[in-house]
């Protein structure tokens, strides 16, 4: 089993770099299963009812989401009636739009997809431990993938040892810049701290670099803007035994 897992996909640019390279890869690695976090996908952050559509168009499977899922009010409905759309598990259940995971069906096999958000340097949510405690209570099916989306490399660490032999891969999102630390835990988990992201090169984490520097220099409210131009693909893939649902080989791809 080849499951593909996608950067934060940033704005119009990256949406649709996303439709141009993602086939290919697809049929070139052999992927049975994709996964893309589309919380920035709409220019201006957030997700949008027709960035989403896009994406799921252009070869993904699964969208997962993170702290600006909520920006755009229009997606709540969508969130509502969506199974292959979810946002972190870990915002209080009852007065949340959406779901925290789905069980993505390949007809022969089953696939837990989860969403969590860090609490360090973000909203302060429910625990991401206890939430995924529960989770794993509610699926059993072989192959758990989780995408966390948080800020603090140590905090995903932290989690990458918990849940070793509990899923079967996951991966880090959120920070926007890929690392080089992806790796196969000893109990079969699959990870790496950020997978990066899907949008222009010559940015920062997305945006126009002017804006970025006028933003840290002046310190005062500026219009974040997508940058265009040049793009690139961050992702990575996990080859997953479906017996035993342990990660066997990890590829971290960047495409330019």
């Amino acid at each position: 089993m080849n499951i593909l897992a996608i950067g934060d996909i940033v704005g119009t640019v990256g949406c649709q770099f996303l439709r141009e390279r993602l086939p290919s890869l697809k049929k070139a690695e052999n992927i049975d299963l994709v996964i893309a976090n589309g919380e920035n996908s709409a220019d201006g952050n957030g997700i949008t009812k027709l960035s989403a559509e896009f994406i799921f168009s252009s070869g993904v499977d699964v969208i997962t989401l993170g702290n600006h899922t909520f920006k755009r009010k229009e997606i709540y409905e969508v969130l509502d009636n969506s199974i292959s759309i979810i946002r972190p598990a870990n915002y209080p259940e009852n007065t949340t739009p959406g779901n925290g995971f789905t069980v993505y069906d390949l007809g022969r096999i089953q696939i837990t997809v989860i969403n969590l958000m860090g609490c360090m340097f973000m909203e302060p949510l429910n625990d991401p431990y206890t939430t995924i405690d529960d989770i794993l209570k509610k699926t059993d099916t072989k192959i758990k993938i989780l995408d966390f989306h948080a800020e603090a490399t140590a905090e995903k660490l932290a989690m990458a040892y918990y849940l070793d032999g509990k899923v079967s891969a996951m991966f880090g999102t959120h920070t926007h810049v890929q690392t080089s630390d992806e790796r196969i835990f000893p109990k079969g988990m699959g990870y790496i701290t950020d997978v990066g992201m899907t949008g222009p090169y010559e940015s920062v984490l997305g945006v126009v670099p002017e804006i970025a520097v006028k933003k840290f220099r002046e310190k005062l409210p500026v219009k974040f803007e997508t940058a265009s131009g040049k793009c690139k693909l961050d992702c990575i893939k996990f080859t997953i035994n479906d017996k035993t649902g342990k990660t066997v080989d990890i590829k971290r791809i960047e495409l330019v």
